[in-house]
């Protein structure tokens, strides 16, 4: 990953990873947003094995939306499937990710916008490559509310995440 390079606030850098389910749907976005002028960084995989594992791509791809968001670079994450459910699952797995599943244009929306979600789980099976672009469009232009309650809810996840402790 080129770490000299920074996004601007209205293109993040996005890190992308699938199965081979979305391997088709990957490369479209990664050229599509590429050409829109996003910073891309693909964690893979490189070649097609109906086989391969997804979770050591779609975790690579989490740390790697952390660590930047961490460094203060603006970052967010796609992770594709055939059901985008596992992906979204092994994302997850990652300290400080908020992976949410999108079907459609309100569950994109509303991941960022309410739970500032920073990585999208797309099915590539579930959805043509037109139907899945529009879903990540517009997980990646909506902002976060910054709203109270957001806020203090995102905080109460955080928190569990990093103590173990549920705040009521």
């Amino acid at each position: 990953m080129d770490t000299a390079v920074t996004s601007s606030p209205a293109f993040p850098r996005v890190h992308i990873a699938t199965d081979h389910a979305g391997m088709e749907l990957s490369a479209h976005l990664v050229s599509h947003l590429t050409a829109k002028g996003y910073d891309v960084v693909d964690h893979g995989p490189k070649e097609y094995d109906a086989l391969d594992d997804y979770p050591p791509f779609c975790i690579n791809a989490a740390l790697a939306v952390v660590a930047d968001q961490q460094a203060g670079t603006h970052a967010l994450g796609i992770v594709l499937g055939g059901s985008g459910n596992g992906e979204q699952i092994a994302a997850n797995k990652v300290k400080g990710v908020r992976a949410a599943l999108a079907w459609n244009h309100s569950t994109a929306t509303l991941a960022r916008e309410h739970n500032d979600a920073n990585v999208v789980a797309v099915g590539g099976r579930q959805h043509t490559v037109e139907e899945a672009t529009e879903l990540i469009e517009a997980f990646l232009a909506e902002p976060f509310s910054n709203d109270e309650r957001h806020v203090r809810r995102i905080g109460k996840i955080a928190a569990y995440e990093s103590t173990g402790e549920v705040i009521e």
